[in-house]
């Protein structure tokens, strides 16, 4: 009997975690060149979708859409595309990273106080 609860509360722990997919609610982009944090967007309080350039050394551009939860890099003058091919992302799990261009945005909860020192762990 108690193997079974057992069982049924460890299946019932991972369908929340796969469920979750690490999302828990609103999320706010951080915008790093070179390791300087450039700007924030809070993408919970986005109405309406919109693009901006990042301008860099040597007049390295990209040009990053924020939509409702999400973010992306829609084009870059870097040569691979990479970070353009990575999509948009919504949970916290991966940044989109330019290499050549030294941006990355990662997404940050906004209502849990997460802090790398409170990081346990990440796997890719």
């Amino acid at each position: 009997m108690v193997t079974i609860f057992l069982v049924l509360v460890t299946a019932a722990c991972l369908l929340y975690l796969i469920m979750s997919d690490g999302r828990n609610g609103s999320c706010i982009a951080e915008i790093y060149q070179n390791g300087r944090l450039i700007r924030s967007v809070p993408l919970d309080r986005i109405g309406e979708p919109y693009t901006f350039d990042v301008k860099g050394e040597n007049g390295c551009v990209n040009r990053i859409e924020v939509r409702p939860g999400s973010i992306g890099i829609i084009w870059a003058d870097c040569p691979d595309q990479l970070c353009v091919r990575q999509g948009f992302a919504d949970s916290p799990t991966l940044p989109v990273t330019c290499l050549p261009n030294r941006l990355v945005i990662r997404l940050v909860p906004e209502d849990t106080g997460f802090t790398d020192a409170a990081l346990d762990a990440v796997t890719y």
